[in-house]
């Protein structure tokens, strides 16, 4: 299922995803497959919930599709503390 981020409450790691469809979806930060800083506005690719559940591999439409599923670089797990080498 596809759609656009349109809000994200940063303190509470939540936010709601407008589907091509024009339904609305709740989801937490921790469902993002390739976070990458500020979340609304970004498109999205995401396998679509079951009634009462939430939305599942949330992949932001964004960068190369290599980054998706490449992890964290060196550097973004140097910038992480007790990460890295």
């Amino acid at each position: 299922m596809q759609g656009r981020i349109i809000k994200f409450h940063e303190t509470l790691k939540v936010g709601v995803i407008k589907t091509t469809g024009g339904r609305k979806v709740r989801f937490e930060s921790d469902e993002v497959v390739n976070p990458n800083g500020r979340l609304v506005g970004y498109e999205v690719d995401f396998v679509a919930p079951r009634p009462g559940q939430r939305p599942q591999d949330i992949i932001l439409l964004t960068g190369s599709p290599w980054t998706v599923f490449s992890g964290p670089g060196k550097k973004a797990a140097e910038a992480q503390p007790g990460k890295g080498a």
